[in-house]
């Protein structure tokens, strides 16, 4: 089977050549020879999202020799959004797209648009946790395309060794463990504010801790009767960074350093902990490969040891859109089948080396996929894994990276920060008409 072809999407001119009533995607983005069905499968435009979603066709039109797949490029950020918006309200979505999973998805109003997928068997296989950011209690949308990441603590195992350290389960023993690499002559904890967005992670990576102390938050939250500053649980990630600053574990450059810089004193030794997105794990592994074996992941820890786990980001999905009818939804329903099995992680996994775990059951990492993925997966595999906030509440406000740099450089005492991060936050929460703001 030939490679399948690869269009890049130019927004505009698409846009305008579209008839404006609504009509089966098949019928208007498709053609199909005699006994063959075409669809495309649209993503978005990073390198390593095309190379996986070649490769996928690729391995699907081999299994399925009566389905031809074209892959579609779209632009990311805002743009890409307004594009899923714009095409699914014409009715000119291609048969399968991938798209955000969490709050994003609500934004699509998914019940109306998209094609509930609950009865297919692959969603038995799928991790829970990706299931709730990929639906909900009226129905699952959405397979998974690429892999888990988590908002964790990146740790130099090396020096663990060297220093006789073992992986904290509570905040105390962070502390301990990053007073005892900064005794040694290192940064204890890493901190890179010259990019504004990496000062986040002591807040948004500790929301595995604050929904084990409230399981209703997310509900609360979004409907305005808890806030960061209202809530003991919520509040402690600001607290938690506030502390660690005060206890001078910090690169002596964090105030201008940039998330490289960051990477590099976790790889060469000189910093021991990196709260941090896993997905940067894929540039220490292009930049370092010689040390990205000595990279490990923990949960950032809570108070409590019973509860501790890891919070993480849930990948994109795949999804159908309604208006896909007769052969081509049963070719895009197959697709998607095969997006979410082992089969589909391998195929992802030759056109990019996944950097975390795939939330399906069956799926294995390539021998070459860094270590760290393999730490995410025992949390997942011990179910002690928790979505971001962000996947369970479509409110987030702006400003947090700004206010975590405050709060972390010793500006901004953390109750403060808290109490203006929810005044963000039901800014927000107005501007999308959310109910009880």
């Amino acid at each position: 089977m030939a490679r399948p072809r690869t269009r890049a999407l130019i927004a505009a001119a698409a846009l305008a050549a579209l008839p404006l009533s609504a009509c089966s995607a098949g019928s208007l983005g498709s053609s199909s020879e005699e006994g063959v069905t075409a669809i495309t499968l649209l993503v978005g435009n990073a390198e390593e999202n095309v190379l996986a979603a070649e490769a996928v066709a690729e391995a699907f039109e081999a299994e399925n020799t009566d389905v031809d797949v074209t892959v579609e490029t779209r632009p990311g950020g805002t743009e890409g959004d307004n594009l899923i918006k714009t095409r699914l309200a014409t009715g000119d979505m291609p048969e399968v797209f991938v798209y955000n999973s969490g709050s994003l998805l609500q934004a699509l109003n998914p019940q109306q648009q998209l094609v509930d997928l609950s009865d297919q068997e692959w969603v038995g296989n799928v991790d829970q946790a990706f299931l709730d950011a990929a639906g909900g209690e009226d129905g699952t949308y959405g397979a998974p395309f690429g892999a888990v990441q988590a908002g964790a603590v990146l740790y130099n195992k090396a020096v663990y060794e060297e220093l006789g350290l073992e992986v904290p389960r509570t905040w105390d023993e962070f502390l301990a463990n990053s007073r005892a690499a900064r005794d040694s002559g290192r940064a204890g904890i890493i901190q890179t504010y010259g990019e504004t967005w990496t000062s986040q992670l002591f807040v948004l990576g500790d929301f595995h801790n604050v929904l084990a102390a409230e399981p209703d938050f997310p509900e609360r939250y979004t409907a305005n009767q808890v806030g960061y500053a209202t809530s003991p649980a919520a509040l402690r990630g600001f607290e938690h960074q506030q502390e660690a600053f005060e206890e001078g574990l910090f690169n002596e450059d964090f105030p201008s350093a940039l998330y490289p810089d960051g990477l590099a004193l976790l790889a060469e030794g000189e910093g021991v902990h990196f709260p941090i997105l896993t997905g940067v794990v894929s540039e220490l592994a292009q930049s370092f490969p010689d040390a990205i074996d000595d990279i490990g992941v923990f949960g950032l820890p809570g108070d409590d040891a019973a509860t501790n786990g890891i919070t993480v980001w849930t990948p994109d999905a795949a999804y159908i859109p309604a208006t896909t009818e007769g052969a081509e939804l049963d070719a895009a329903k197959r697709l998607v089948a095969f997006i979410a099995s082992p089969a589909g992680c391998d195929a992802q996994s030759e056109g990019s080396l996944p950097t975390g775990p795939y939330p399906v059951q069956g799926c294995e990492l390539p021998e070459e996929t860094p270590a760290a993925a393999d730490d995410i997966q025992v949390y997942l595999d011990e179910e002690r894994a928790t979505p971001a906030l962000e996947f369970l509440s479509p409110v987030k406000g702006p400003n947090l990276e700004n206010l975590t740099v405050e709060v972390g450089s010793g500006i901004r005492p953390a109750d403060d920060a808290a109490r203006l991060y929810d005044e963000d936050v039901a800014k927000q929460a107005q501007q999308l008409g959310l109910e009880g703001w």
